[in-house]
């Protein structure tokens, strides 16, 4: 009997200071500093707090924690908000070719994401063309709003999008949603780290609002998305959601009932949410086949192994199953089939490749 497998949906990785090419450090765009200490952009900074957000560590930590394969990300910092037209582009190329070098060379390890912008619609579709049939990546990452040509800030769900996503279930990609930004879309102090804790979650509900109201799940089939940090104010507002369209549905004509997206087939959340509590709400929300498991390591703010934090990858679905909110099947599907479920669909011959590259 095949051993179950243990698959991180949500994972980051950063190139070697060396790796980043000169114009994104001499742009200010986002580069590292030689002793590996710190991630920049023009006047931000934030320190690398784990030795895994780079390759060679990376891979010594997942062996450790037995982590067989993870899902690389792109990096929030390169989402091109707010970047002239042709630095975006090449940033964003930069990002992509190096997540997909990372999946060639490490195929049993990691399956990568790419990323476009959706400000710019004919440069994002030929991207996913050049990424899906040169590249042979199958995860396209969103952030949950871009900021548009003329510096408006949209949800990335916004009807003028709708050719990406065509294009997307054409391919039959899994799309990863994610929050950033937050700081420049919200005229707030940014202080007390509020943008991640409390700020993400919204922006996050926001996207998922408007996937459902334009009834997305269902009008693009072939596409599987997954919402990041367990869309936990997808979770938490739904009756106000479902109280909204009721009673003003005047403001809602030709949208979806958001009833119809919960524990929909295509819609997937990941598992970081922190405590069990919240963990118990999406699964009676939504349906443990539609949860993934998601560490978000090695940020600080995902499952690491931390004595202050008291955690370690995996915690909250160990104590989902030691609470009894989950069975021992449904924690393994969390950790493996879900996940390829997620990334493949029914592509059963995808799926089980990829099953035996990560079994060797």
């Amino acid at each position: 009997m095949k051993r179950k497998l243990r698959i991180n949906g949500h994972s980051h990785l950063l190139p070697y200071p060396e790796e980043i090419p000169k114009f994104m450090k001499d742009k200010e765009i986002f580069w590292v500093d030689d002793e590996r200490k710190h991630m920049l952009q023009k006047g931000w900074s934030r320190p690398v707090t784990h030795s895994s957000f780079f390759l060679n560590e990376k891979l010594e930590w997942m062996d450790e924690n037995r982590i067989d394969h993870a899902v690389v990300l792109n990096l929030s910092q390169l989402y091109g908000n707010g970047l002239q037209l042709e630095i975006m582009k090449k940033a964003l190329r930069f990002q992509n070719d190096f997540n997909a070098q990372i999946q060639q060379n490490h195929a049993s390890k990691f399956t990568c994401g790419f990323v476009v912008h959706p400000g710019f619609i004919q440069g994002a579709l030929w991207e996913i063309e050049r990424c899906v049939e040169e590249l042979s990546l199958n995860v396209l990452c969103l952030p949950t709003h871009f900021m548009d040509s003329v510096g408006q800030w949209r949800s990335v769900f916004d009807s003028q999008n709708d050719p990406i996503f065509e294009l997307a279930n054409h391919y039959k990609l899994a799309i990863e949603i994610h929050p950033y930004d937050g700081d420049k879309m919200i005229k707030l102090e940014n202080t007390s780290w509020r943008f991640h804790l409390i700020w993400m979650l919204a922006q996050c509900g926001d996207a998922y609002h408007f996937y459902t109201l334009n009834g997305m799940q269902e009008r693009y089939p072939n596409i599987r998305t997954c919402f990041a940090h367990g869309g936990q104010m997808a979770q938490m507002n739904l009756g106000r959601r479902i109280q909204g369209f009721d009673g003003r549905p005047d403001l809602f004509e030709g949208k979806t009932h958001p009833r119809k997206a919960v524990g929909h087939s295509n819609i997937y959340f990941d598992t970081l949410v922190h405590d069990t509590g919240s963990f118990d709400l999406m699964l009676k929300r939504q349906g443990s086949d539609q949860v993934i498991m998601g560490l978000d390591d090695p940020y600080p703010l995902g499952e690491m192994e931390s004595e202050a934090q008291s955690s370690y990858p995996g915690k909250l679905l160990d104590l989902a199953k030691d609470q009894k909110l989950i069975t021992q099947k449904q924690y393994n599907d969390i950790w493996e089939d879900n996940v390829l479920r997620w990334i493949y669909g029914k592509d059963e011959k995808k799926i089980n490749d990829l099953t035996q590259k990560i079994i060797g």
